[in-house]
């Protein structure tokens, strides 16, 4: 599955300029961000996977391109999919970016997977 490589750019432009230290991988056929090895936004076609503080999803599900993430069927609180109209220019991406940035300090890291042994 392809997703948006320019908005990969755009993201990448804007974790740079803020000057945070950022991993990307190649991740459910798009890209994935993480700050501080937590996963913090991503793509996903073309639109931006947000991970954001689940106190403020209901304020962020009113924003316009805004929608519930639904991978299996069940919204996943604190995750949303944001359309190409919600991030046109660069200060509404970065807007978005924002609100993950500010919830990443108080995110889990996911589990690591124990390695089967032989």
């Amino acid at each position: 599955m392809a997703y948006d490589k320019e908005l990969a750019v755009r993201i990448r432009g804007i974790l740079d300029n803020k000057k945070i230290r950022f991993e990307e991988k190649e991740m459910m056929g798009g890209a994935c961000y993480l700050v501080k090895k937590k996963m913090c936004v991503g793509i996903v076609k073309d639109d931006l996977m947000v991970r954001l503080d689940p106190d403020i999803y209901d304020d962020a599900m009113t924003r316009k391109g805004c929608r519930e993430m639904n991978f299996t069927g069940k919204p996943m609180k604190g995750y949303v999919f944001v359309e190409p109209a919600g991030m046109k220019t660069d200060k509404e991406l970065g807007l978005w970016i924002q609100l993950a940035l500010d919830f990443n300090p108080k995110a889990k890291a996911s589990k690591k997977k124990k390695k089967k042994s032989k």
